[in-house]
């Protein structure tokens, strides 16, 4: 009966976790489903919490009407513009005004060289509403039109957030679909199978639909911010990190399959010997990504929740959902490569072996020459380019930016984006006349008022984003108390300052709460240090590799401000991951007796193929962000992805294993590893007892 029940156990359990599954995703379903509906882009939903741009954004929306809508109608013409049109820019103004509640009369204003002419309008209808903005923006471009040689743009910070918003809106399929393109070409090349790669791909796409049901349900719960970015890279992390445990299982399935008859019982051996360090690991960057709550940073806060729910549902999946499917598919999902009981894979001399020789053979050579190499690409960090500016951020250019571009060239006299200050109504004219009488005002106009506040429209003298105009921000903060500075300037600004205060806070946070994870899971103190040292090492490098390649390869004007702590935040988390895996097993082998030095050489073997294959899939998920159309994530999905190369073939096979063959035992400092183990001691022989005659 005993055998019965076991041999029964072994067919019902997997079937039971798939059950288990498609009742979750089904629950799921409805949830999943209705993400997009609460995915915000806003300026707000990316702004400081704290910031004087954000309480602008925040105070607007309860003024009558609420959130306004701003653009400006640019007419163009090279040679100059005649008066057949302007009259048509009046015509088509008027019927704009007619057709939409604009707030006050648009008044046009000519540019001194007489080729351009802007009208400023602004409309509350769409309030908050993104889709009700997009199509009010979209309708005056529809109307505002150019014939024989006219150009007419539409820009302002309305016409911005409506290009961004398609951008972000358009990511969600390709993004997708090209991420699970790139997974399945590099398990295909892996596996060397025609079945096999599906299985890991399929459950990938189950966990990452299951993670929408999640992100939606904290997103009601919690109120978690959802941006097109965070729920971007929560799909890049589901397929990246959950491809990276499913290499890591399969791997180990496949050695047990060899030494263990029952597919079942092999799963089960896999999951007791990769288990721990798949759970910590994933762990650790959970535990990295969720230290981003601490930043002040709207966009960054909440894609710290994003991300580790995707870590989690990608752990979840490919412990419970994956090894069940593999147990019900048997051995003939390797095909052609079956693993056959009692049989022995050939024995070939592969390159993570030739690495470690040569880092086994000198140790301190390697360590310093790697050290070199990566201080040397960190140098080129002093060549990243400034802070990226808004008609900067995307890949091709929007009418928007056209736009931009148009009247800093017609207007270099002043400034054509307003500032927005909010003040107490009750001290709105004394307001309005300081506000005059500071250095760099063009000119400043009492807007809307309600809920004990006064709206008032700011222009500079200076261009936009220009230090002029930065100058003149800091100046209004500077003499209206009591009052907030915002607008779209002022958001770049706030954007630069706060994640500058965010690195302070969330850097050491990260680093600490790795470093403690790496101590309890490895009872040492060295060994952390040391991946904890590397990673950052690769960060620095990463990012170096980038300032020598985004101005002059790719003609990128800036950086994005949040670039340094994101991809800090990722490579530390990601990295750290890695060597987990390696010091697991090379902390498995000194237990089983193995010297430290033999160890690290035996670990570097046995995991340096799949470290590397998962490294690759990892790289390749992350570089699927270069394609996209915006800047920020071109540059986000460049420098971890090469920080992720960099990690896996030079950091974690050259460098981790040349300091633990260096160091020796004292890797393992202060653990009980750190100390040789005594020799035994024979066993006394048993005293001989006399016993009398009697």
């Amino acid at each position: 009966m005993g055998a019965v029940g076991t041999s029964a156990r072994r067919r019902g359990v997997p079937w039971l976790v798939l059950g288990l599954w498609i009742v979750a995703l089904v629950a799921m379903s409805p949830f999943a489903a209705k993400l997009a509906d609460v995915q915000r882009d806003r300026a707000v939903d990316y702004l400081p919490a704290s910031a004087d741009s954000t309480q602008v954004a925040k105070i607007e929306e309860r003024l009558p009407g609420g959130e306004a809508t701003e653009m400006v109608v640019v007419y163009h013409r090279d040679a100059g513009l005649t008066s057949a049109d302007k009259a048509a820019a009046a015509a088509q103004i008027e019927r704009i005004a007619g057709e939409h509640k604009l707030t006050g009369e648009p008044q046009g204003v000519p540019s001194r060289d007489g080729t351009t002419l802007m009208y400023p309008i602004a409309s509350t209808e769409p309030g908050t509403d993104e889709e009700a903005r997009d199509l009010l923006v979209n309708d005056v471009r529809d109307v505002a039109q150019g014939s024989d040689g006219l150009s007419v743009e539409v820009g302002g910070a309305g016409a911005l957030a409506t290009d961004a918003s398609e951008v972000y809106n358009s990511l969600d399929g390709p993004l997708l679909y090209t991420t699970a393109a790139v997974v399945a070409l590099l398990l295909i090349i892996i596996y060397r199978s025609p079945f096999l790669w599906l299985v890991p791909l399929a459950v990938a796409g189950l966990a990452d639909y299951l993670s929408m049901g999640v992100a939606y349900g904290l997103n009601q719960g919690f109120g978690t911010s959802v941006s097109g970015q965070s729920s971007g890279i929560m799909t890049i992390l589901v397929f990246g990190a959950g491809t990276d445990y499913a290499l890591l299982l399969v791997s180990r399935y496949r050695e047990e399959l060899r030494r263990i008859e029952r597919p079942y019982d092999a799963m089960v051996a896999a999951l007791k010997g990769c288990g721990p360090a798949v759970l910590a690991s994933s762990g650790t960057v959970a535990a990295g990504l969720l230290c981003l709550l601490a930043a002040d940073l709207n966009s960054s806060r909440g894609m710290g929740p994003l991300g580790t729910v995707g870590v989690l549902c990608a752990l979840v999946a490919m412990l419970t959902l994956l090894p069940a499917v593999l147990v019900l598919l048997g051995r003939r999902v390797f095909w052609p490569l079956v693993p056959r009981f009692g049989s022995t894979p050939k024995a070939r001399r592969s390159l993570f072996t030739a690495m470690g020789s040569s880092a086994g053979r000198r140790p301190l050579t390697v360590l310093a020459g790697g050290a070199v190499l990566l201080g040397a690409l960190a140098l080129g960090t002093l060549g990243l380019p400034g802070n990226l500016k808004q008609e900067d951020s995307f890949t091709s250019k929007p009418d928007a930016v056209a736009a931009m571009e148009t009247l800093a060239a017609a207007y270099p006299e002043r400034g054509t984006q307003p500032i927005s200050v909010i003040t107490p109504e009750d001290r709105a004219e004394a307001t309005l006349a300081s506000i005059r009488d500071t250095r760099g005002v063009d000119s400043a106009q009492e807007g809307r008022t309600g809920d004990g506040w006064t709206e008032i429209s700011v222009l500079a003298t200076a261009a936009p984003q220009s230090a002029g105009e930065t100058a003149t921000i800091e100046a209004l903060r500077d003499r209206l108390e009591g009052s907030y500075v915002g607008g779209a300037s002022a958001e770049q600004l706030d954007l630069k300052d706060t994640n500058a205060r965010d690195r302070l806070v969330v850097v050491p946070i990260v680093l600490l709460s790795v470093l403690l994870i790496l101590v309890v899971l490895l009872r040492s103190l060295v060994a952390p240090l040391i991946l904890v040292a590397a990673v950052v090492a690769v960060w620095a490098a990463a990012l170096g590799i980038g300032g020598l390649v985004f101005e002059p390869l790719f003609g990128f004007e800036g950086t994005d401000p949040g670039l340094g702590l994101l991809s800090f935040v990722f490579l530390v988390a990601l990295g750290v991951d890695y060597g987990i895996f390696l010091m697991h097993r090379m902390r498995e082998e000194c237990l089983n007796g193995a010297e430290p030095a033999s160890a690290a050489l035996t670990a570097l073997r046995t995991t340096g193929g799949v470290i590397a294959s998962a490294g690759l899939v990892l790289a390749a998920t992350f570089a699927v962000l270069t394609n996209m159309p915006l800047v920020q994530l071109v540059e986000l999905g460049f420098v971890i992805a090469v920080g992720v190369l960099l990690d896996t073939f030079l950091v974690r096979t050259y460098l981790v294993t040349s300091a633990s063959v260096a160091l020796k035992r004292k890797v393992w400092w202060p653990g009980p590893l750190s100390r040789k183990p005594e020799p035994p001691v024979p066993p006394k022989e048993p005293e001989r007892v006399a016993v009398s005659a009697n």
